[in-house]
């Protein structure tokens, strides 16, 4: 890999893991502050994702500083499904929508993070010259595209009756 992509590949190792902390510290703060169990369960998980994200990057950081070469052997673990049409809370929210502010100003703000990270680490694989360093960015883009489509679920999910309950909604 020449001086210029080590360079550029360590670049985009900073600015994902500052992505990524900070999506940790996001997530855990909506875990400490929603009333709803599955919502506590799901934003800790997703924090976990998060750290489990930042400690991969530190250890390729490390790697292409130390020796110019990513580390080969270090992989991302399991990826957290979340699926069906109330991926993030439980059904249990809607009977309380009307005050579910805090939850839905999360999703809105989950949802930025993840279409940002999605975008970055698309951009990173797409600009990456070494083969492994683009697809784990890659997969890093997936497995954030899966987060973001969850939080979009559930917010659609739940939106039409939050406008309408607190008078957003022409309804």
């Amino acid at each position: 890999m020449t001086e210029s992509a080590n360079r550029a590949v360590l670049e985009g190792l900073l600015s994902a893991m500052k992505a990524e902390h900070e999506g940790f510290h996001f997530y855990a703060m909506a875990a400490r502050n929603t009333d709803d169990e599955k919502g506590k369960e799901i934003f800790e998980r997703l924090a976990d994702d998060e750290r489990e994200h930042l400690d991969f990057l530190k250890s390729q950081y490390v790697a292409m500083r130390e020796k110019g070469a990513p580390d080969k052997d270090r992989t991302l673990g399991p990826k957290l499904e979340l699926s069906g049409p109330s991926p993030i809370f439980s059904d249990k929210l809607k009977s309380r929508v009307k005050d579910a502010h805090f939850e839905m100003t999360a999703l809105s703000i989950g949802i930025q993070l993840e279409l940002d990270a999605v975008k970055h680490y698309r951009k990173l694989s797409d600009d990456a010259e070494d083969t492994f360093v683009k697809w784990f960015f890659l997969q890093l883009s997936e497995w954030e595209s899966g987060h973001y489509q969850a939080l979009l679920d559930q917010q659609e999910d739940l939106r039409d009756d939050y406008w309408t309950s607190n008078g957003f909604s022409p309804l």
